[in-house]
């Protein structure tokens, strides 16, 4: 993943694959081994860790060596980050949305009028 790209695109990035979101969602539960999280999933280890790295570059989850095992995280900051963003742009749409509505209410009411 490029070093130029911004935090809530990681985090976008990381969020458009169907496992990481499989992985998230696993995480908002408890935290997991990377080998209980990997269990499901029909792919060789090395290729789900790639997944966990992508997911810990977006700031989603964190992990660390518990013994001989390494426990994932779920970091809800990261998602809040993406929350906040989308609730401001969805704020944004909505507010056009009603101006042209509004819009088209008034041309309705000018050609009822004619």
């Amino acid at each position: 993943m490029p070093n130029s790209e911004r935090p809530i695109e990681r985090v976008f990035i990381a969020l458009s694959d169907p496992t990481r979101r499989a992985v998230v969602q696993k995480l908002s539960e408890r935290s997991a081994t990377v080998s209980q999280l990997a269990q499901p999933f029909d792919m060789a280890l090395p290729s789900f860790t790639q997944h966990l790295g992508v997911l810990e570059d977006a700031g989603l989850i964190v992990s660390q060596r518990q013994g001989r095992s390494r426990v994932c995280t779920l970091n809800p900051m990261a998602l809040k980050a993406a929350e906040d963003w989308m609730a401001s742009h969805r704020k944004q749409w909505e507010s056009r949305l009603d101006r042209f509505e509004s819009h088209l209410e008034k041309m309705k009411e000018e050609k009822s009028d004619d």
